[in-house]
């Protein structure tokens, strides 16, 4: 908000400055100086209209606010081009406003601030000053401030509620008088709530917290009114039902198809106490997923491991080292080092990592273990209860729509079905018991081989160490050492020469295009052959383990749309955000990333361009929009392939500093240990599957049995090493619990299926046939990237393959198949 600026004093003809006039006197405009009789005549009415309305000042501020607000609905203009006086009016003056106004959303009778925060909120609602509620080609990330967030909101809801009655009273079953304006709506409150959500995810504090917090409920109202409203819904079903029905596009068919069902899903058959409750439950919920997600940040925020004696930390990479010691100056400790601390343990991932996988320290790893595993489990930061609240809402809300669980109401938008889930887990995880049984055996004949006084004892803070020092052994490989092979910068031209070769883009940096939230953010054009531009993104690549949140994700900022084009264009093209966690340039070396780190960036990228490279121009089906969530990670773990292909590899692995190319035979060591452990890590993603699946399934919240018994008894399945008694991962299980996939983890292993035979068909020309890659990269960039929502994930796979997806790909890349196969 921009700070007023003091008027200056009027002079008098002699040049002298005349008194100020006290506020009291006037507050719009100064009033004209009266005579005592004047005065004195004017007393009493002005106490009247005291009594009746407050001060002159407050009924001037009432009159010019209703007068600003009927010539705004006169003139169709939105609430926020109008300008409103500069002083503040009161929450007294709020309070005597329309109960319709929206200008009373900014204080609410309930948690009602000050009369100066209210006046700064309607100030900077009602002008330009906020930056959410300017028309902007990309959102001013680095302009948005906690205090615009409650305005900006409110007025943005209070404007949407106007364009949806309007729609609602003139509602007809047509394209151009339905869906259309219903996209405009939708669109509007996603582009705003989405960078307040993507900000909250990146640069976290307390202001913006509990800003967020304020206005979530008042969003969800929203929604659920517009996912309840019987005269769209009805309309909707006017058009499935028409004789224009078999005329439409199958992409808009999709979209009439989907909005029914999401109606259904929302609650628009519900009535009266049960759309009540529906609604109730549905703020719950929102307010708990939030909750969740904060304590599991400021749990691993919280833990803070200084280290002072070298001794303590033997064995961590220079890496790590550089890490702890940039970490504990940040911490006020100025002059730590890398070479003699002092240095800072953490939770967040390449600091925990980094312990688990190197420190010979044992009782070190065994802290940070145990506190990494029982994040957010106790004190005002447990999310035990919060959990079983959320369980028991989620029942609810499916047995008020009619489903005997969750899972049922999480399928209805799924490709799968519970029955079919629980085949493909099962069926998985007996294909990788054995191995993981075998992988157990191995580590603990390799320990005891190399004479370590724990051989015999081996835990699970044990098992990352010893796992590393193994592969050491059996592949002469150490991911420490490859590090400097994977300059990020480096990293990116090679994913971004991938790109052009597969599927005809170029990316090209467009920094200072656009506004962004961090300094250490990148901007990218997405161009075609032709060199014009098709879509943008952004990259956020480093931890910031004080305001940004952990894991690797890709979100939607703009997507395209032949509704919202603007300036001209035929489409408005899409943009989105690729977050990662990675380990931070350190010194004045660049970011040196460990493969999986490369991996990481390289499934990202691949949500990245579902969305960037749809040719969709229905909003509502566009990129990764109306996939169904169990095929959504199909391009993502597509891409993940390609770090084991030889060419793509060795274009990305130089050494930083010499250039020198990563040699064939550690290459060959790489693909060798690809699936290292194989067995094990199948049987962690299946673990986590199956524990939602049986919660959201046939776990019942309000019976005897806990959370912790369910997990306890899959693990009896799914893990070789039985947990610890303590184990309270399920505490810090975001994806379920303040995710999207809650009772679909399982698409993890579903759309695996899906990307690992689709790369077969790159196989099955061969990985060296750079002519026939090609070819099969423009047939995957036409079906799997470009049809986005707009054909069934199945049909759009078969369009592709040719045939129906098998798992014997997956099995076999992952080194699973039984001996005979």
């Amino acid at each position: 908000m921009r700070k007023q600026k003091k008027l200056p004093r009027a002079k008098n003809k002699k040049g002298k400055k005349k008194t100020p006039t006290p506020k009291t006197q006037g507050y719009f405009w100064p009033m004209k100086p009266k005579r005592r009789g004047e005065e004195r005549k004017e007393k009493k009415t002005r106490r009247e209209r005291e009594d009746a309305m407050g001060p002159p000042r407050v009924a001037s501020a009432i009159a010019m606010v209703l007068l600003l607000l009927s010539s705004s609905f006169l003139l169709r203009l939105p609430l926020a081009r109008a300008r409103l006086p500069n002083p503040n009016p009161t929450s007294r003056a709020l309070l005597l406003l329309p109960a319709s106004s929206p200008l009373r959303a900014f204080c609410p009778a309930s948690r009602r601030p000050s009369s100066a925060t209210c006046s700064a909120y309607a100030a900077m609602a009602a002008t330009d000053d906020n930056p959410l509620l300017a028309d902007f080609d990309f959102p001013p990330f680095d302009r948005v401030e906690p205090a615009h967030v409650r305005p900006a909101v409110r007025t943005l809801l209070a404007r949407l509620e106007g364009e949806l009655a309007d729609l609602e009273k003139g509602v007809q079953p047509t394209w151009g008088k339905l869906v259309e304006p219903l996209e405009r709506i939708v669109d509007s409150l996603d582009v705003v709530w989405g960078t307040v959500d993507h900000l909250k995810a990146v640069k976290d504090s307390s202001d913006l917290r509990a800003a967020v917090e304020d206005v979530q409920p008042d969003k969800v109202k929203f929604q659920l009114r517009l996912g309840q409203s019987k005269p769209i819904y009805e309309a909707f079903k006017a058009i499935r039902n028409s004789s224009d029905w078999e005329t439409l596009s199958e992409a808009r068919k999709r979209i009439v198809e989907s909005q029914i069902k999401e109606a259904v899903l929302s609650g628009v058959a519900l009535e009266d106490e049960q759309r009540e409750k529906f609604n109730q439950i549905q703020q719950e919920l929102e307010k708990l997923t939030q909750k969740f997600s904060e304590n599991v940040l400021d749990a691993t925020k919280k833990f803070e491991k200084l280290i002072t004696e070298k001794n303590e930390i033997d064995g961590l990479p220079a890496t790590a080292l550089g890490l702890a010691a940039q970490t504990a100056v940040s911490k006020g400790h100025e002059n730590a080092s890398a070479e003699n601390g002092p240095w800072i343990i953490t939770l967040d991932a390449p600091s925990y990592i980094a312990v688990m996988q190197h420190a010979q320290n044992r009782a070190l790893r065994e802290e940070v273990y145990r506190a990494y595993l029982t994040r957010a489990s106790s004190g005002d930061l447990d999310n035990t209860n919060i959990i079983s609240q959320i369980l028991k809402l989620r029942l609810e809300k499916a047995k008020l729509l009619g489903y005997k669980n969750y899972a049922e109401v999480s399928m209805a938008q799924k490709m799968a079905t519970v029955d079919r889930v629980e085949e493909l887990l099962e069926k998985l995880r007996a294909a990788s018991w054995d191995h993981a049984v075998q992988d157990m055996e191995d580590l603990k004949v390799f320990a005891k081989g190399s004479a370590s006084p724990e051989a015999n004892d081996l835990t699970h803070w044990d098992l990352n160490f010893w796992s590393e020092r193994l592969r050491e052994s059996k592949y002469d490989i150490n991911e420490e050492d490859l590090r400097p092979y994977f300059a990020l910068p480096k990293v990116m031209d090679g994913l971004f020469s991938l790109a052009n070769k597969l599927f005809g883009v170029s990316v090209e940096s467009a920094d200072g295009l656009a506004p962004v939230w961090n300094s250490d953010v990148k901007f990218y054009c997405v161009k075609d052959s032709s060199n014009s531009p098709v879509a943008y993104f952004y990259f956020d690549p480093y931890s910031r383990p004080s305001e940004k949140r952990g894991g690797a994700w890709m979100n939607v900022v703009f997507s395209r749309s032949r509704v919202l084009a603007r300036n001209g264009s035929p489409v408005r093209l899409p943009v989105a955000h690729m977050v990662c966690n990675q380990t931070p340039p350190v010194g004045d070396k660049p970011s040196l990333m460990t493969f999986r780190e490369v991996e990481t960036v390289f499934h990202e990228f691949g949500h990245a361009l579902q969305h960037m490279l749809t040719k969709q121009d229905e909003g509502f089906v566009a990129g990764i929009r109306g996939i169904e969530w169990d095929a959504v990670e199909l391009p993502s773990q597509f891409m993940e392939n390609w770090c084991y292909h030889k060419n793509t590899l060795l274009s990305i692995a130089k050494h930083y500093e010499t250039g020198e190319l990563l040699p064939e035979e550690i290459y060959a060591k790489l693909v060798a240990a690809k699936n290292f452990r194989a067995g094990t890590f199948s049987l962690r993603q299946i673990r986590f599957a199956s524990v939602d699946m049986e919660l959201h399934s046939t776990y019942d919240p309000n019976g005897s049995l806990s959370i912790y018994d369910v997990d306890r008894r899959v693990a009896e399945r799914t893990q070789v090493l039985a947990p610890l008694p303590e184990d309270k991962f399920l505490c810090s299980f975001s994806h379920i619990f303040a995710g999207g996939y809650a009772a679909g983890y399982y698409s993890y292993k579903w759309a695996e299926v899906l990307s690992a035979d689709a790369f077969s068909a790159f196989e099955d020309v061969g990985l060296d046939n750079e002519k026939a890659i090609e070819e099969t990269g423009r047939r995957f960039r036409e079906t799997v990237l470009a049809l986005g929502g707009g054909k069934s994930p199945l049909e759009v796979f078969v369009s592709f393959r040719g045939r129906e997806p098998s798992p014997e790909a997956l099995l076999r890349h992952n080194g699973l198949l039984p001996a005979a196969a």
